[in-house]
């Protein structure tokens, strides 16, 4: 389950995600919809440690996104919209 309460970030003045609430539970599939610069790649960015949020906490499985990070990660996937892996990688 994932549990994201009063989710805020601010780039200095600017208000990217502003005070937002959900539950995803096991097994639910859920999408983000929303004009450009709506905050949806932000949200998801958040809910996966690779930013910080300004306000509001984030728990996956129970577990705090800012205090078991690396645990979370170990349970989580996120492909970005730009891919950023190269040609040279290579899986061992």
């Amino acid at each position: 389950m994932i549990h994201v309460s009063d989710l805020s970030k601010n780039y200095g003045s600017v208000e990217a995600v502003k005070s937002i609430s959900f539950d995803l539970l096991d097994g639910e599939i859920i999408g983000f919809l929303g004009a450009n610069g709506a905050g949806k790649t932000t949200t998801l960015k958040m809910m996966t440690g690779y930013l910080v949020p300004t306000e509001g906490s984030i728990k996956v499985n129970d577990l705090d996104i800012i205090d078991d990070i690396h645990a979370i990660q170990k349970q989580i996937g996120y492909l970005p919209e730009l891919n950023p892996l190269y040609i040279e990688m290579r899986v061992f």
